[in-house]
């Protein structure tokens, strides 16, 4: 396990009860905002982060090379951080640039080199390929998978872990499950980890917003046995894949009256492509009655508002006038 990492994040973030929706559900909601971890790096991705880039500034490496969607939040956090360290970057994004706004926009102020692929085209194949024009260059780089999400930056959500029992003692709650998106697998991993290393019997339940959950399933483990592997039973690994929807970054009006329903009734904005798409999933399982043995539930909003682009926001606006 890794002892060293940055401390750039706004820890601890915190946890509070969403009232009205509790009273409506007939369960203590409670959301965790894990949005709040920084500012121009907002989300969650800088808690994986802060051990990547140490582990990178640690062995030497001077360029980073890391991929997303176009509207990814952790290129867009990467690139911010690699600004703070002086550190090169490099993000090779599958998209078009029809509109220079949201993450895109705030990646390249902040200094990345931008490497635009068809969306069909190889993630790995592409960072390959830069990996040696830059080496042959004479950089020293290191690649950083999709989402942060391998053995090292699984670390943050260890200790995020840690630090939701800490507030668990602090609040004088239990939590019978902590839910949240699963984008890229290191998320989950890292909370799964943590739970099972204190031997706990609360359920870690993701709601996958891209792909079907054996594929997540298989990749989680394989983090997790980077990790440790001895750790050899996944069985209490659930990840629900029944509220992809439309796809990745994708949203029928239907969802979109779900966050504008959400954004009236608590005042949390969730975005298109992460948070809305699982905190939807939850709320549907606890009306469907597979939350009915607990009582206590936790999401943690990872971050995502970029994800809203012009024709996203025009629909909403449409939305709102209809229901004027």
């Amino acid at each position: 396990m890794l002892q060293r990492k940055l401390n750039i994040a706004n820890l601890k973030t915190p946890i509070y009860k969403l009232e009205s929706l509790s009273q409506s559900l007939g369960k203590d909601i409670y959301i965790k905002r894990d949005d709040y971890t920084g500012t121009e790096i907002s989300g969650n991705k800088v808690r994986k982060l802060e051990y990547t880039i140490q582990y990178v500034l640690d062995h030497g490496y001077d360029t980073i090379i890391t991929t997303g969607a176009i509207t990814s939040n952790h290129a867009r956090a990467t690139a911010a951080v690699c600004a703070q360290y002086n550190i090169e970057c490099h993000l090779i994004l599958r998209g078009t640039m029809a509109e220079y706004e949201g993450n895109l926009f705030l990646a390249t102020m902040s200094g990345a080199h931008v490497h635009l692929i068809e969306p069909i085209a190889s993630r790995e194949e592409a960072m390959d390929t830069l990996y040696i024009e830059l080496e042959e260059g004479g950089k020293t780089p290191f690649k950083i998978p999709a989402g942060g999400s391998d053995w090292i930056g699984a670390h943050g959500y260890i200790d995020a872990y840690e630090e939701i029992l800490e507030q668990e003692i602090a609040m004088e709650i239990q939590f019978d499950s902590i839910n949240f998106a699963v984008g890229s697998g290191g998320t989950y991993a890292g909370l799964w980890f943590g739970k099972t290393s204190n031997n706990l019997a609360t359920q870690i339940i993701g709601y996958a917003v891209n792909k079907n959950a054996e594929t997540f399933k298989n990749k989680v483990i394989e983090i997790i046995k980077d990790l440790d592997n001895d750790t050899t039973s996944f069985e209490t690994i659930l990840i629900n894949d029944e509220y992809i929807g439309l796809g990745y970054s994708q949203a029928t009006d239907e969802e979109l009256q779900f966050y504008i329903d959400i954004a009236q009734q608590e005042g949390i904005i969730l975005d298109p492509t992460y948070t809305g798409k699982a905190f939807r999933g939850l709320v549907e399982e606890i009306k469907q009655g597979h939350y009915d043995d607990q009582q206590s539930i936790l999401f943690i909003h990872t971050g995502g508002l970029q994800g809203y682009t012009q024709e996203i926001r025009t629909r909403i606006q449409q939305l709102l006038l209809e229901n004027a």
